[in-house]
């Protein structure tokens, strides 16, 4: 007999895919950071929160750009319960930081709320 059970795979609609999404929440400029990560959130019309990742070269290599990528969408994952929804956030990690789930997977957590404090405070940007 099989338990139904529900999936928390990291799937493509929960993650940032268009450039207009990017776009939408860079414009925003709604953030939060601390010595780990720098988080850019947005409001989005949908049920869930969504994960966009921007990790430049100033991070390292390929192999320690890949690393940081895995692990913040593997805190994301585990952390979605923590994360307010309807919301778009871009992590970026700060230069110079360590990698480590558990230290991301509070990062993300703490600095997503904080961010979403400040989102009512910051003046819609004009439309294009």
């Amino acid at each position: 007999m099989k338990l139904a059970m529900h999936s928390e795979r990291f799937k493509a609609q929960d993650r940032l895919r268009t450039q207009a999404d990017f776009d939408r929440v860079y414009q925003r400029r709604c953030s939060a950071s601390d010595g780990l990560l720098l988080v850019f959130i947005c409001r989005n019309e949908l049920a869930q929160a969504r994960l966009g990742l921007s990790v430049s070269r100033k991070v390292g290599g390929a192999v320690v750009r890949n690393r940081w990528k895995r692990l913040i969408r593997e805190a994301f994952r585990l952390s979605r319960a923590q994360l307010p929804s309807g919301i778009d956030i871009i992590a970026i990690p700060r230069q110079g930081a360590e990698p480590a789930l558990e230290p991301l997977q509070a990062s993300l957590a703490r600095l997503a709320a904080r961010a979403l404090k400040k989102i009512d405070h910051v003046k819609e940007p004009p439309s294009p």
